[in-house]
């Protein structure tokens, strides 16, 4: 099956799973593909994220940008129950980011598994797709869980 097949069952998944995110997504490349500019679509998969993830950062910071958040705010993070775990989770997180990246370093073909998987999660359990680091970091505890109770079970 072909790159341009699939985008139009990706078109109509995202359709019928009400995920504007997937449907746009699918078209545009279609339409870039389309009209002969698929020469661009390694810099798109090379700075696609990066753009990506700029514009979440910036959607996020803009409270910050609008005044909203006060220097009480601020303290909170340090002095609360929810603002310590909010630190504790943002750390996790990013810890668990690099651990995704090392994984697709050593397993690469494991992006296809994460792009599918990112649909399903997108389709079925309306979520939002921020990054394949995370679902690689996720994937890369799950598989050291998954060795681990299989040696146990071994043993």
């Amino acid at each position: 099956m072909n790159g341009d097949m699939l985008l139009v069952i990706l078109i109509i998944i995202g359709l019928v799973g009400r995920s504007p995110i997937i449907t746009t997504a699918a078209c545009l490349l279609l339409a870039i593909k389309l009209i002969g500019l698929d020469r661009y679509f390694p810099t798109l998969e090379r700075r696609g994220l990066e753009l990506g993830l700029l514009f979440l950062t910036i959607g996020v910071l803009i409270p910050f940008a609008s005044d909203r958040i006060t220097m009480k705010d601020i303290l909170s993070v340090f002095t609360t129950w929810p603002g310590i775990i909010a630190l504790l989770g943002g750390a996790i997180a990013t810890y668990m980011n690099g651990k995704g990246l090392e994984l697709l370093k050593v397993d690469p073909q494991l992006i296809v598994g994460l792009v599918i998987g990112s649909i399903f999660g997108i389709l079925f359990m309306r979520g939002i797709p921020v990054g394949p680091l995370m679902a690689a970091g996720i994937t890369a505890f799950l598989l050291k869980l998954a060795y681990f109770i299989a040696d146990k079970i071994h043993h």
